[in-house]
């Protein structure tokens, strides 16, 4: 038992101090958009055009709020083009209204969409459809619930020409209102220090991408070349995929920092992050069992078994679990300079860790239960998606 202890305690500080050291050297290279020197326009003389695409469906609560502030942008080249994808609610009904006002006009374009195609997912599919009739040099896709401030897309856009960049994504600031979002949160960026290190995007030499469905900049001309939306037609994960197949073609892919320039709530409450993980988790796992009960099984080895470690081991034995604590909980102290969550959530680790591998869990044994994934009302069976995985 005592060689097990000394094994397992070893490899945890490892991994954990390996990884907290590569954040720590790589996380001050991504640029934050927000500082001084990005409130400017782009270099030349003419803005480049910007159509920002806003795909919604049954977004009532939220769609107003969203345009509204796209339509109070200080960019001066730019259009909004907002697909109503079969709502049933009054998002449709929200869009027109605003398309129809003074400030909208020659701005804010509707597209509604009445039926989806065989082979496509929805919210690919309005993208898609969007993009066909946008005029912009650069496309950046967007969802109905994220709030933009007034200068996000003009820094962007600043920063990408400078830079040069062909697909930029800013990363934006959590709205988190009760404890247990901060929980669950904090441990989905700490998951991304393992398996999306956002420092290693810009190498091309690396297999590192990103994608975030609140703000995909990408130039049009490379859109076009990757094979638009088309290629991702069946994608659940679409966002993350867009960056997938950009940085696997060789194009110039960057993150960004921003503070509050974009925000979003993801959830409401730890449950209601579980119910939206679920519809995800499994096509993370590219709709594999062996593969998700393995990852599972890390998981829980990676973020529980040091914590037991500490607690079960004799003397010195505790010392490399110690290591993989402190060098967890480092990780916490530096998320907390980039987000509202505050250190000491990291005594919470093991709670969040139990409620994603629950997470993993229902999202395979419900898709694989039903035999494919229901999302926003319509149902997309196992094989397909299977099929159109990227």
């Amino acid at each position: 038992m005592i060689y097990f202890q000394w094994i397992a305690g070893c490899l945890l500080g490892i991994v954990w101090f390996s990884r907290l050291a590569d954040a720590a050297l790589g996380v001050p290279s991504i640029t934050d958009i927000s500082r001084p020197e990005w409130d400017r326009t782009a270099a030349q003389g003419k803005s480049p055009r910007v159509s920002i695409i806003v795909p919604a469906r049954n977004e009532e609560d939220d769609i107003e709020q969203t345009l509204l502030r796209l339509l109070a942008l200080d960019y001066d080249n730019y259009e909004i083009i907002a697909v109503d994808d079969r709502s049933f609610d009054r998002t449709g009904e929200i869009i027109a209204r605003l398309a129809r006002s003074k400030d909208a006009h020659g701005i804010l374009t509707v597209i509604s969409i009445e039926a989806l195609p065989s082979a496509w997912v929805g919210k690919t599919h309005a993208m898609w459809t969007a993009a066909q009739q946008a005029t912009g040099d650069w496309l950046l896709f967007t969802d109905a619930d994220v709030q933009f401030k007034p200068d996000s897309v003009r820094r962007a856009i600043a920063y990408a020409e400078a830079e040069p960049a062909d697909h930029v994504v800013l990363f934006p600031r959590m709205i988190m209102k009760q404890p247990g979002e901060k929980m669950m949160t904090a441990f989905f960026q700490t998951l991304f220090v393992f398996g999306h290190r956002p420092w290693k995007v810009a190498d091309p030499r690396t297999r590192d991408h990103m994608g975030v469905g609140a703000f995909n900049l990408i130039r049009r001309r490379v859109y076009e070349s990757i094979g638009t939306y088309q290629a991702l037609r069946m994608e659940i994960l679409d966002d993350m995929k867009l960056g997938k197949v950009v940085k696997n073609a060789g194009y110039a892919q960057r993150n960004v920092f921003g503070a509050d320039l974009i925000s979003i709530r993801w959830a409401k409450g730890a449950t209601g992050m579980v119910n939206n993980l679920t519809k995800n988790f499994y096509a993370v796992m590219s709709f594999q069992w062996p593969r998700t009960l393995a990852s599972c099984i890390a998981l829980a080895f990676l973020n529980l078994w040091p914590f037991f470690g500490a607690l079960l081991a004799h003397d010195w034995a505790r010392l490399p679990y110690g290591i993989a604590l402190a060098s967890m909980f480092s990780i916490y102290v530096g998320m907390s300079k980039q987000s509202d969550v505050p250190p000491y959530y990291f005594v919470l680790h093991p709670v969040s860790t139990t409620l994603f591998v629950y997470t993993m869990l229902r999202s395979m044994i419900i898709t694989l239960g039903r035999g494919g994934v229901e999302w926003r009302g319509r149902f997309y069976p196992l094989e397909e998606l299977k099929r159109g995985l990227v």
